[in-house]
């Protein structure tokens, strides 16, 4: 026979849990963008909008909204999904079916960042989301590839991008590497300065006077050599033996895990550059949005 809960465990809990007039404006103020628009569509006075959003920050130890035009904070972004989804579970009455529609999110991905980071971990999203369908498009903002009309945008770059909202997702270190039949043909490696007088791969997505600053060497950015506009490509070109390639880690792991690609020294640099994911401003209203950029974020911690 099932016992009741102790007082003071449910207690606990209820100290734990947010008043849901709290929830309620939270919900509304980051739908609407408006405290008279909120304080409208719930009946209540702009301080009380006010207040309850503030009691709400004060519960959670954290900033929901980050600016005047109430746009969201990446905490507030990937609480109101959850926000939202037990709102949603909470007007589903004992019995009653849920609604069966589905939420379609266009995603523009980097090539070898969907190849090798975004892909192999996707069945984890559409497992714990199946009502979401994703639409996956190319995108190479460098070369001026974009997809217009995508949600969400991962982007590689310095992160300085005015025209959307963004969050960093990973950072990367970057180093050398060829496959293990040029390094018998070209090597031995043992200095950063072997590299002299050695086809160096060039791409405009990771230029190498970062690396040849962080070891010393007074170099220029090479000028001639074959050139690649995606690393994946990049990567292949060097598996195949045609020089040296300057590859972050976490993009090279495929190459190096199937031994295709070595690494020739134990000297490596965090790039200037890493990835983020971009939005433009309204996008995180929608949950299934603000789903996928905090399940995304989790990932890549």
């Amino acid at each position: 026979m099932a016992t009741a809960a102790p007082s003071s465990f449910l207690s606990s809990a209820a100290r734990r849990i947010p008043p849901i007039q709290c929830l309620l404006t939270f919900e509304a103020l980051a739908r609407l963008r408006s405290v008279t628009q909120t304080a409208d569509d719930l009946c209540v006075t702009p301080s009380a909008v006010s207040h309850r959003v503030k009691q709400l920050e004060q519960i959670l130890g954290v900033r929901l909204f980050g600016r005047a035009d109430f746009s969201l904070t990446t905490e507030g972004s990937a609480y109101l999904a959850h926000v939202r989804e037990g709102l949603g579970a909470l007007q589903r009455f004992p019995g009653q079916a849920a609604a069966p529609g589905r939420r379609r999110l266009k995603l523009a991905v980097t090539p070898t960042f969907a190849r090798t980071i975004l892909i192999p971990r996707l069945r984890q999203f559409t497992e714990a989301y199946p009502e979401i369908d994703l639409a996956l498009q190319v995108s190479i903002p460098l070369l001026d590839v974009v997809a217009e009309d995508a949600d969400l945008m991962v982007r590689f770059g310095p992160g300085h991008y005015a025209d959307v909202e963004h969050v960093e997702l990973a950072r990367d270190v970057v180093t050398p590497l060829a496959s293990p039949a040029f390094v018998r043909e070209h090597g031995p490696f043992d200095r950063p300065e072997d590299l002299e007088g050695v086809p160096l791969l060039r791409s405009p997505l990771e230029p190498w006077r970062t690396w040849f600053a962080a070891t010393g060497l007074d170099w220029a950015e090479p000028s001639e050599g074959s050139q690649f506009n995606d690393i994946g490509l990049m990567c292949d070109g060097a598996a195949a033996g045609m020089g040296v390639a300057l590859v972050r880690l976490k993009l090279g792991a495929p190459w190096l895990e199937n031994g295709t690609l070595v690494r020739l020294f134990d000297t490596d640099t965090t790039s200037p550059h890493a990835h983020y994911l971009c939005w433009r401003t309204g996008t995180m209203d929608r949950w299934e949005c603000a789903a996928f950029a905090e399940w995304l974020r989790k990932t890549m911690a």
